[in-house]
Parts: structure tokens; sequence; C-alpha cells
């Protein structure tokens, strides 16, 4: 839970960010399994600078009649099949996910949260492309709405690669742990808080 002073919702206009990134079998989250998932809760301290809160991470099995793609399983390694993943169902994992979300969103008195990720668009789709195929009705995440650290780091670090905008960033990266969706869940998370609290450093909110 934050401290109380500049308080997270206000920073953000009411919105929770919360970290995601999502690992999948192909680039059309309609047709192709989604066989990650990872999401970081953030808080804010009295002096309102942004840290990482929670982690939470589930593998996934995929849906009945997903595609899946080689070359995308042979770019991050996953085996769907592989039982030592401990996947559940998309609907499991995207309940507890919610259900945990939503506890943090109320802590933080916001109203509704907004993914924040690298290349937003991307796992904004498959999420609400999951969503929608496991009945699930209301989302914690506006459905649209989200900080792209691509453009921020272009913004603010000159750059829009993961591993450079970190490395520029001042933040350690190892390439070997990359394409894990809790490893650049946390690596996104990392560099999210780096530009907001830079901002903050530089005399952006609040003034």
């Amino acid at each position: 839970m934050q401290d109380d002073g500049h308080a997270i919702n206000e920073r953000f206009r009411g919105y929770f960010p919360v970290v995601v990134d999502i690992e999948t079998a192909g680039f059309n989250a309609k047709t192709d399994a989604l066989l990650e998932i990872a999401a970081v809760t953030l808080k804010m301290n009295y002096e309102g600078f942004l840290s990482i809160d929670k982690t939470i991470h589930f593998h996934v099995e995929p849906f009945e009649g997903a595609n899946l793609e080689k070359s995308a399983l042979d770019f991050n390694g996953i085996d769907p099949h592989c039982a030592l993943r401990g996947a559940v169902s998309e609907e499991v994992a995207l309940k507890e996910m919610f259900k945990e979300i939503r506890k943090h969103q109320k802590d933080a008195d916001c109203q509704r949260c907004v993914m924040v990720a690298h290349n937003a668009a991307f796992d904004m789709s498959f999420l609400n492309a999951a969503t929608e195929r496991q009945n699930i009705k209301r989302s914690p995440f506006h459905p649209f709405v989200s900080f792209d650290t691509t453009s921020l780091s272009a913004l603010i670090y000159g750059q829009t690669v993961l591993v450079k905008a970190c490395e520029e960033a001042g933040i350690a990266f190892d390439q070997e742990e990359a394409h894990s969706a809790l490893y650049d869940a946390e690596k996104t998370a990392q560099l999210f808080c780096k530009i907001v609290n830079r901002v903050k450093h530089l005399g952006g909110w609040p003034l």
C-alpha cells in the first residue's frame, strides 16, 4: 500500500498503473495462444516516487483450438506441452490476476487500472482477446488506454528496444533471461518507475 502524501491516484488521474508482459505463440490475438502472463503492481511513497510493489505470474495452457506458431515458440523458448511449466487455464490465470490487481487498485483508491507495457498494443490485444474468450465480463483494465514504455523510452532515453532502454537507464538486463513474461514485466516496471521518477527529478509533477 502506498504511503500518505503524493498519492498514486492523483499522479495518474485516478488510474492505477499495472505493468504487464505477455508471451504468446504468435502475433494474432484472436487465433494464437497466450502462454505466459505477468503483472507488476506499483506503489508511491510520501515524496511521490514510484517503485515496484507486487508481482503476479502465471504460465498459461493454450486455449482449445489455439494456433501455435513454431517460429514464435523458437523465439521465446516455451514448450506449451511441458508439464513442468505448471500452467493453468486462461480462465484461472485471468480471474486470479484480476482479483489480486483489484485489491491493490482499491488500496490505492483508484477508479480503474491502466496497462503499462513495452509495445503496449500487442499485450493489450492479447489480454482483451483472452478476457473476451473466457467470458469475463469486467476487466480491471481500461480497454484501450495504456502507458507505452516504448514511446516513453524514446522520449527520455532515445531508445525504443527494451534492453537498450534499460541499459541507457542504468538497469541491469540479462539477455539470457529475456522473453520470459516474468523477467520482462519486472524490467519494464523498473524502467517505468525510472522514467516517472526522473521526470519528477527534472521538475515535473507535482509542480
